[in-house]
């Protein structure tokens, strides 16, 4: 059985690249990918502490469904958004998205 911590160095990994990618990136959909890569270190984190702390309990495995499910739904209206954007600006930059007002 593979131990804990090597489940948890990937799923640190996993989130501070994506906390990179929102804080360096400046493309709307790279930060959308960043985000979406924050949310599944967040659900491998739930399914490990569930398998190695309680593994006769389904707590971590359904909040984990319920995650994948909340993350699917803000990407579809994250695209539609961002869709609506380049639609207005020409861009999806995010330098470039104060131009909308007014």
């Amino acid at each position: 059985m593979i131990p804990m911590e090597h489940y948890l160095v990937v799923s640190s990994i996993m989130f501070f690249a994506g906390i990179y990618g929102c804080i360096a990136r400046k493309n709307l959909l790279a930060i959308l990918i960043s985000i979406e890569l924050i949310l599944n270190s967040v659900e491998i984190n739930f399914s490990v502490f569930n398998r190695y702390l309680y593994p006769e309990q389904m707590e971590g495995m359904f909040f984990s469904l319920f995650g994948i499910a909340v993350s699917a739904a803000e990407t579809a209206v994250a695209i539609a958004i961002i869709i609506n954007i380049y639609r207005n600006a020409q861009n999806i930059d995010v330098r470039h998205i104060d131009k909308m007002k007014g």
